[in-house]
């Protein structure tokens, strides 16, 4: 019990309910938008590509949101950003369930796209801000964790609620997403973030905003590697589950066994891997999650049988833990003073990576054969770290200091 205390007391209140609450928030949009598709198909007359289309704008908006909703969150406050986007976001869940029009369906998809760049972004600029330097990779652990436990937890729900009606895990999606901003504004009032965001020293403008990340050499070369980073990546959730039907027996049951994998190594390892990387710099974390992303996609490219498959994804796994943790450490820490959000928000242009991924691995399955389409993006890990290293260099060139790379304790 002790134990607990100790740990609750160790961050804000207001970082353990933005955790508690991103466990309730996956898990409740998992229950609902994997069955969009389905739904879509169902309830519409849309074909396969508007289908497509329709599900597709909503990261396409988002990429572009993420930057404007960051840095109206340092210009505005966290708050108003944050509790704004999940009122809406609410909305959207409840016409999802209720419109069959398929140009309100598409407007819908866009403005949650836009709502999940409004809110993830600007809740982990929050997190940082209420949090000790030396504890923020704890903290954006803490919440890469409770990311996977709710998408584990989600669809599994959808698919027992979904059995009732195809929109009923849209409208109970709403309901969570509603009780959930109703008890975090309580608590942004209670624990007295408008006097956090009271102590800002300058107003930050759009075209400030803009200027500086542009300008900010070491910033794109960090871009340009994770959009390297996003082609690879995406693949486990577009060509993979095609990949292994094509190449081993009851493929399908295969890749839902894999996505039960990739959660479960998440939950496990997340503390072990996590406790490693603290004491090494951001870059040598996500250079070594590379690496592991490579390992992975090597083990695709010649898997012929589960047991290669499985081990392949727990290799990828130990990337997807080290990088996505890792990245989060990295750009807190190389962001300006009072433009955190516009920083984090930023980072949703690497997104780019997730559109041109199925894209390209699609038509590389379909032409060359998935050993190709593996190992070429295996290829792309290994060109990030490339460009990691890039943005280190310019990093110390532009300050002539070494960022965030200083170990965290030396913080």
């Amino acid at each position: 019990m002790g134990r607990v205390t100790s740990m609750l007391k160790e961050f804000h209140p207001i970082v353990w309910s933005l955790v508690v609450g991103t466990v309730f928030v996956r898990a409740a949009s998992s229950m609902s938008m994997p069955f969009l598709f389905l739904y879509l198909s169902n309830n519409t007359d849309m074909d396969l590509a508007t289908i497509g289309l329709t599900i597709g704008a909503g990261p396409l908006a988002g990429t572009v949101g993420g930057f404007i909703a960051g840095t109206l969150s340092d210009r505005i406050g966290r708050r108003r950003v944050m509790l704004g986007a999940l009122y809406v976001w609410t909305l959207v869940f409840v016409g999802f369930a209720l419109s069959k029009n398929p140009m309100m369906l598409l407007m819908l998809n866009i403005v949650g796209g836009l709502c999940r760049s409004f809110y993830e972004p600007v809740s982990q600029a929050l997190m940082a801000d209420v949090t000790e330097p030396e504890k923020r990779f704890r903290v954006f652990s803490l919440r890469y964790t409770a990311i996977n436990v709710g998408v584990a937890v989600g669809p599994i729900a959808g698919a027992v609620l979904a059995k009732t009606s195809v929109a009923l895990p849209f409208m109970i999606t709403a309901v969570i997403y509603l009780i959930y901003v109703i008890s975090l504004q309580g608590l942004l009032n209670k624990f007295g973030i408008k006097k956090i965001e009271g102590q800002k020293k300058e107003a930050v403008t759009f075209g400030r905003a803009f200027s500086v990340v542009v300008n900010d050499k070491a910033f794109r070369f960090y871009m340009i590697a994770g959009m390297l980073g996003a082609v690879g990546y995406s693949q486990m959730s577009s060509t993979l589950a095609k990949f292994a039907e094509m190449t081993v027996v009851n493929g399908t049951e295969l890749f839902a066994i894999l996505m039960s994998i990739n959660a479960i190594v998440v939950v496990v390892m997340q503390l072990p891997l996590t406790s490693w990387a603290e004491k090494k710099t951001p870059l040598t974390a996500i250079i070594v999650g590379n690496v592991m992303y490579a390992i992975g996609d090597i083990g695709y490219a010649f898997a012929n049988s589960w047991l290669i498959f499985i081990i392949a994804m727990v290799f990828f796994t130990f990337g997807e833990i080290l990088t996505f943790t890792s990245g989060d450490v990295l750009i807190d820490r190389m962001a300006p003073e009072g433009m955190r959000g516009s920083y984090y928000g930023a980072k949703s242009f690497s997104s780019v990576g997730q559109f041109i991924g199925p894209w390209m691995g699609g038509i590389l399955l379909a032409a060359y054969g998935g050993t190709t389409l593996f190992l070429i993006v295996a290829a792309f890990s290994m060109v990030s770290n490339v460009f990691q290293w890039a943005g280190q260099r310019a990093y110390m060139a532009s300050t002539g200091k070494s960022i965030n790379y200083a170990r965290v304790d030396s913080l």
